[in-house]
């Protein structure tokens, strides 16, 4: 099949790589003259662990191609994916002026019976706008569909070419059988095509974002309580996780969730309520908690050093929302690190893949480290803030040789507790007892 895609993101890259990994015929469009430039060249210009190899692959297949012409999209594909941004307004609304304006410019120039594919999470009734934004420029015939993404950025890639389901919301037979033909490929193993409505499909994505996001949420309410009572909040998660009815996943608790997604959704389906005249007490409730939760730690730093950092070197380890991506966008680490930035600290910084979009934001506000033991050169603390997996089993003796003293504030729980007592640290994390 013939597919174009608008908008190169994480979302829209991943989604034209896959699609023409199984045949189809892609082409990417993407208003950046220099980013289409980068990819006709073959650098991908995300970080997406194994996007890489098949982006190189059905290039060379000529199975995938990039242009800056949305006439060319349109004369090129059969179904239109929209893979644009939906940035969070000023009220914490979806902003879908791209989302529309491209619905207008397709209006423009559409000439056949397209269908249009609202791939980006969007509120509830938008696929009716998009509709709409189309039909005021042309009388061709076309469908709308709503077909939201569930894909995990560090396993795209993976939940893309596996999907644990496919969500297709339309109201147009047509339409449908295109989808479903489409899709075809990814279901071999029986995970469902579910059909519903576009309303429907629309507020799945919320709702299943919000959901989690609400589970992780209310772990660390549990962790904060954990350490008012003395409890242990990892045999907690563990005693929770092993109920069916609960499950393991998004039970580890920390310094709060960030990311493209969970925030901005998080906040759209809040607003999205407030707008029909329903408000989502539990989602206020999720929104205020992960806001105090990014910045838990700062109290217990600004304790042991007596409420005056400045003089102080700290190490950072980790700057992505989340390991396996190099995404920095809600990132508890941009809250840590200007908070203390502001107290005066003096803050050594690494990740494996974030440090050149961090140094996009911070400047020379901080010192950029080419690997993790260089972060903690003669510092006098350790903060941990992404759980990458080269953080999880640091050589300790090392880590003792090389600050100034044994002190780390760790926002992932990534060691154990008995552990970091034994081997003479002073050790903070969230939910368990400390290690003075």
């Amino acid at each position: 099949m013939k597919i174009s895609v608008i908008g190169t993101g994480y979302v829209g890259l991943v989604t034209g790589t896959c699609l023409a990994e199984t045949g189809n015929e892609v082409l990417c469009i993407d208003i950046n003259k220099e980013k289409v430039e980068q990819m006709k060249n073959g650098e991908v210009p995300i970080y997406e662990p194994h996007l890489d190899v098949l982006f190189d692959r059905n290039i060379k297949a000529n199975r995938l191609k990039f242009s800056t012409s949305l006439k060319e999209g349109l004369e090129h594909g059969d179904i239109i994916f929209l893979a644009l941004p939906t940035p969070e307004d000023e009220d914490g609304s979806a902003d879908l002026s791209y989302v529309l304006g491209a619905a207008k410019d397709i209006g423009k120039i559409i000439d056949s019976y397209k269908v249009i594919v609202d791939k980006s999470t969007v509120p509830v009734g938008t696929a009716e706008r998009v509709r709409e934004a189309i039909a005021n420029e042309t009388n061709v015939d076309f469908d709308v569909v709503s077909n939201p993404e569930f894909l995990r950025e560090g396993f795209a890639v993976d939940d893309f070419l596996k999907p644990e389901r496919i969500v297709v919301g339309s109201s147009s037979e047509r339409a449908t059988k295109l989808m479903q033909k489409l899709y075809k490929p990814f279901v071999r193993s029986g995970n469902p095509i579910i059909i519903m409505d576009e309303k429907s499909a629309e507020l799945t994505k919320y709702a299943a974002n919000s959901f989690l996001a609400t589970k992780i949420t209310f772990m660390n309410e549990i962790a904060n309580f954990c350490e008012k009572v003395g409890a242990d909040v990892d045999k907690v998660r563990v005693g929770m996780g092993t109920d069916s009815r609960i499950g393991k996943r998004f039970l580890f608790p920390g310094i709060g969730y960030g990311g493209s997604c969970f925030p901005k959704d998080v906040k759209a389906l809040h607003k999205s309520g407030k707008e029909n005249n329903y408000d989502f007490d539990i989602l206020k409730s999720v929104i205020t908690v992960n806001d105090t939760q990014k910045k838990i730690l700062i109290p217990r730093i600004l304790s042991h050093f007596n409420n005056d950092l400045k003089g102080k070197t700290l190490g950072i380890w980790g700057l992505a929302f989340k390991p396996e991506t190099d995404d920095i966008r809600e990132a508890p680490a941009l809250y840590m690190m200007e908070e203390l930035l502001k107290q005066g600290a003096k803050l050594n910084v690494f990740d494996p893949e974030a440090m050149p979009n961090i140094k996009k934001r911070f400047g020379d506000q901080l010192n950029y480290t080419s690997n993790m033991y260089e972060a903690i050169n003669n510092v006098d603390a350790l903060i941990i803030c992404t759980e990458w997996s080269i953080f999880r089993t640091p050589d300790f003796a090392k880590l003792k040789d090389t600050m100034k003293q044994p002190i780390i504030f760790d926002g992932r729980n990534l060691y154990e507790v008995n552990d970091l007592k034994a081997d003479g640290f002073h050790y903070s994390s969230i939910g368990r007892k400390p290690v003075n």
